[in-house]
């Protein structure tokens, strides 16, 4: 591609005792005659932390080296100063980072590139999964992938799978597995890898996965290696809890369409489920709290049918009380038990889902905290779902952290009831409450968390510590629990022995394998107990993590990797951070900031459609605005303005780019036509950025852009500008502006679009409707609650508005209205999902047959 060849590509891993260490490997050789710049583009698992990266020019080696992120930032702020920058690791989907880098190479010069990364592998539904992200963007010469599995305990089952096999591709997935060792490989020819018999695309593009188990004799398994323990827990064949389950869910307008249809999808799932042992009930949270039962209700047929009625029947409205939900969740459980409703072995769980921020009542995010902690005081697990990019996620995880629970994205997109179902899923089947694996506190140190409040079926609880004396070679471990007949109480001892023989196998082992495994999970930990501390403890928390990360080469929320190239590249520095899901800095945008430079200064204000479309709404009495997108198809004509009194109608067809971009959800499309009709006085006006034309009854006029005209006629002047826009007034109090936007013909994308502005529109009538149409009439809204967005350079918000509750983003938008080519930056509050909850009804009612 470009004269780049990437030649071999190899993806090794090493998995012993569930630790993965993976190293990727890529050769590129520059086929052209002149420098050329290569890609080395990976995505890996958002558990995984990188250990090592280097890269190999012509036999000279430049190393990545893992150092403080403080430092890191100093270099690479020093880099930046003279130009010489390149940012490496970025979030890319729900479970992938994105590690990027670039580095120009002379005509036939070869590179290597080698990336090192490590992750403990967990089990759910009584598996290990570990995925590769196969994306090679091109055939490759030499492709492999080799996976080797060395579990002490034995493998009882092996599978690998990938998204992009085929047929044809199913007999390269060669799969060995007997005893303790398993082995998968993955060599496609290059013909395999076509997506057509004569055909340069590959069709590597996807998840490699790979999902295996291994054998329990008993329910521990302990492994002593050069002074270090694992210890994995996951006893199997207990009889299952019942568990008590409190659903507490966000019904506030902001809700509304997709996201609370999704939901009932999920819940009516959930309840085919719920086993008649359970205890269940609804808590449903908007500007008031309303709860389907006052107590819990055990999940007999008749209640769970009387269940799904309710839930078919939940809506969306009003605002947020969040606090109130949860409390009302919190006292039905209390008095379940105080009472003695629910069995006194079962597991009580409160799972929340939210799309938004508390508005009303307690809205001080650190005040609900502390109360709903006060309120569980560690009897119950509270599970946190916030859907959508509108929530405060750093909130939710702590409340769900402090509480013995864990905090889960749920992404908007058309699979969100099953991501809901499958989370559901993963907490369903509690086995044990409260479990404590206890070891002699005079002979280990440096123990990580050894306290579960519970153990669900098909997962596996782990526990690794140190030795106060690295070589002792034995260990005896006390394990409690209560079970849902009896309490579960044993002691347990492994040798260093047993270990070692299991070990003789070298070539599966890499490096200190149990102290990097002890590591990973330390500073997991660490980072995990960080978001939740405050003062002092925190202090302590981030340098044992900074310390433990830089000690074992470990790139973390902490430390960063700095990678400096070769002298024809200017000696370019790039660092390689890892991303996180929590605010690290907190960011208010002021008055002062340029995204609340309101533009009260224009002397005019008007509604506009232009770009990919966006629409800007602006609200005069406020000095601000409101933007929104319509992602819809090219092809697809949108009534944008349309009058039943004046006769006015204004629509727009939608283009899109010359090709689709295949790594884009998303199409680009554009207005490409626009058809202004006067129904009372026959008029008709067709623009393209090709030709402008008039029809006046059966009589038509063209011209193109290159012309520059004036045109009065009853009621009516046009005049074109040159290249540039055309102007339409009809009357003294109706007047549109077309912008032509023209690309480089040559452009291998982009087409030339039109915009749309209404400079005067007082003179349509009160019934006026349409995209734009529906904002001629006055709009107030009001917006609460700035906090930090995912970009923290555009914070989100609250908007009440149309009596809806939004979650809304401070961005800008262009106005190309004077400078066609530049334009000038508009800020606004950015609506979401197609104007959802802006517009009245859905974008799609606003598709039309035709142009007139």
């Amino acid at each position: 591609v470009n004269g780049i060849e990437i030649y071999s590509m190899k993806i090794d891993s090493k998995v012993t005792s569930r630790f993965a260490h993976n190293v990727i490997t890529s050769r590129a050789v520059n086929r052209g005659n002149v420098s050329k710049e290569v890609f080395f583009d990976v995505e890996l698992p958002k558990t995984a932390f990188i250990t090592n990266f280097s890269m190999t020019i012509d036999g000279v080696t430049y190393p990545g080296t893992i150092k403080e992120k403080e430092a890191a930032k100093k270099q690479y702020e020093k880099a930046v100063s003279r130009g010489q920058t390149a940012g490496l690791v970025k979030a890319s989907g729900r479970k992938t980072e994105k590690f990027t880098v670039s580095v120009n190479i002379k005509a036939a010069s070869k590179v290597t590139f080698e990336l090192t990364y490590e992750e403990l592998l967990k089990r759910q539904f009584g598996k290990y999964e570990m995925f590769i992200k196969v994306k090679p963007k091109q055939l490759v010469k030499d492709f492999e992938i080799e996976v080797d599995i060395f579990e002490p305990q034995g493998i009882t089952e092996l599978e690998a799978e990938g998204t992009f096999i085929t047929n044809e591709l199913q007999n390269t997935i060669k799969k060995t597995f007997s005893g303790k060792k398993g082995h998968i490989s993955f060599k496609p020819t290059l013909d395999q890898q076509r997506t057509c018999a004569n055909c340069s695309q590959s069709v590597l593009d996807g998840d490699f996965t790979v999902r295996y188990d291994v054998k329990r004799t008993t329910p521990d398994n302990l492994q002593i290696v050069n002074g270090y323990f694992v210890h994995f827990f996951a006893p199997t064949n207990l009889p299952k809890l019942s568990k008590n389950i409190i659903f507490v869910l966000d019904t506030s307008g902001s809700m509304r369409g997709r996201e609370i249809e999704q939901t009932k999808e999920a819940l009516l799932k959930i309840l085919d489920d719920i086993k008649e042992d359970d205890f269940f009930n609804f808590i449903l949270f908007d500007s008031e709290i309303s709860t389907w039962k006052e107590t819990l209700i055990k999940a007999t047929p008749e209640n769970l049918d009387e269940a799904r009625k309710f839930v078919q029947h939940i809506s969306a409205q009003g605002m947020t009380n969040l606090h109130g939900g949860l409390m009302r969740g919190i006292g039905i459980l209390n008095a379940a038990h105080e009472e003695k409703l629910v069995p006194k072995r079962s597991a009580s769980i409160i799972i929340m889902l939210t799309d938004g921020h508390p508005n009303v009542g307690i809205s001080n995010t650190q005040e609900i905290e502390k109360v709903v902690k006060e309120a569980i005081d560690g009897r119950y697990t509270l599970y946190n779902l916030g859907f959508g990019s509108g929530v405060d996620y750093g909130f939710l995880e702590r409340m769900a952290l402090e509480n013995k629970g864990l905090a889960r994205r749920i992404y908007p997109d058309s699979d969100a009831a099953l991501q809901l179902q499958g989370f559901y899923d993963e907490v369903s089947n509690p086995m044990l409450i409260d479990v404590e694996l206890n070891y002699p506190e005079n002979e280990i140190q440096d123990l990580t968390t050894n306290s579960f409040k519970h153990f669900y079926d098909g997962s596996e609880i782990v526990v690794a510590g140190r030795f106060v004396d690295s070589n002792q070679n034995h260990l005896s471990v006390d394990v409690r629990g209560e079970g849902a007949n009896d309490a579960l109480s044993y002691t347990t001892q492994q040798g260093a022995e047993q270990t070692a023989q299991a070990f003789q196998e070298q070539q599966y082992i890499f490096g200190e394998y149990i102290e990097r495994l002890w590591a990973y999970l330390t500073i997991e930990q660490l980072l995990e107990k960080r978001i939740t501390a405050t003062g002092e403890e925190k202090e302590n928390l981030t340098a044992k993590a900074l310390a433990l990360s830089l000690m074992y080469k470990f790139v973390t929320p902490l430390t960063s990797m700095v990678v400096t190239k070769p002298e024809e590249n200017d000696n370019e520095e790039g660092i390689a951070d890892k991303p996180t899901e929590v605010f690290l800095t907190t960011f208010f945008p002021s008055a002062a900031s340029p995204l609340y430079h309101t533009y009260a200064s224009q002397p005019t204000w008007y509604t506009s459609v232009d770009g990919d479309p966006h629409f800007i709404i602006s609200v005069p009495q406020k000095k601000d605005a409101i933007c929104f997108n319509i992602n819809e198809n090219p092809g697809m004509i949108l009534n944008l303005i349309n009058d039943p009194v004046t006769g006015i109608t204004v629509n727009g067809e939608l283009i899109g780019d010359k090709r689709a971009n295949s790594d884009a959800k998303i199409q680009n499309s554009y207005f490409g036509k626009l058809g202004i009709a006067n129904k009372h006085l026959d008029f008709k006006l067709t623009v393209t950025p090709e030709s402008i034309t008039i029809q006046n009854g059966d009589e038509k006029t063209a011209f193109t852009w290159l012309d520059s005209v004036t045109l009065q006629q009853a009621g009516l002047t046009l005049v074109i500008n040159r290249k540039k826009n055309l102007v339409l007034s009809m009357g003294s109090g109706i007047s549109f502006v077309v912008v032509l936007h023209q690309v480089w013909k040559k452009h291998p994308l982009h087409q030339d679009f039109l915009g749309l502005y209404t400079l005067k529109s007082d003179k349509l009538s009160e019934q006026t409707h349409g995209l734009l149409g529906q904002f001629f009439q006055p709009i107030d809204f009001t917006i609460l609650e700035i906090h930090p967005g995912s970009d923290p350079k555009k914070p989100d918000a609250t908007m009440i508005v149309k009596n809806n509750e939004l979650t809304v983003t401070r961005g800008w938008q262009k106005d190309y209205r004077r400078d066609p080519k530049h334009g000038v930056d508009i800020p606004c509050w950015f609506v979401h999902d197609n104007g959802a909850g802006l517009i009245d009804g859905v974008h799609t009612d606003y598709i039309v047959s035709s142009l007139f």
